[in-house]
């Protein structure tokens, strides 16, 4: 049998597809290993501050602050009530672990979408009873 290319038999590959799929999985093994490292190098307040970024963002966009042209056409209440609620529990409890210098700006942005949540409610909620206000009183 012919391996050199434009030979007379079929070109056949030193290596199969089962030894593929192995160098795949390696790679893939290799990859998750990696990811593992990169999180365990990243400190407790980024996560829990990069996750409160990630709920806010969502937040905004829901409540129609989002920067493309059509942003108020993605305005979702529901959704938006949801996610300042995880957001507001998640600043709440993680407040005492992260210090008041990381807690504080998210509190503020967090202020600043259960105000505006309020402005745009067509059905205003009653104090203390907005997104996030049980857990962070009333915001009016």
């Amino acid at each position: 049998m012919s391996t050199i290319p434009g030979g007379s038999a079929p070109h056949a590959h030193a290596f199969d597809a089962e030894r593929v799929a192995r160098w795949e999985e390696q790679e893939r093994a290799g990859a998750d290993v990696q990811a593992t490292r990169d999180i365990a190098d990243v400190a407790a307040v980024e996560v829990i501050a990069s996750s409160c970024v990630h709920l806010m963002s969502a937040a905004a966009v829901k409540l129609g602050l989002g920067e493309e042209e059509a942003a108020e056409e993605l305005l979702d209440l529901d959704e938006a009530r949801k996610l300042i609620n995880a957001l507001a529990g998640l600043v709440t409890a993680a407040a005492p672990e992260i210090s008041d210098m990381h807690a504080r700006p998210i509190r503020d942005g967090l202020r600043s979408l259960q105000l505006r949540f309020r402005e745009i409610s067509s059905i205003p909620d009653a104090p203390g009873k907005g997104p996030g206000e049980k857990f962070t009183g009333p915001v009016i």
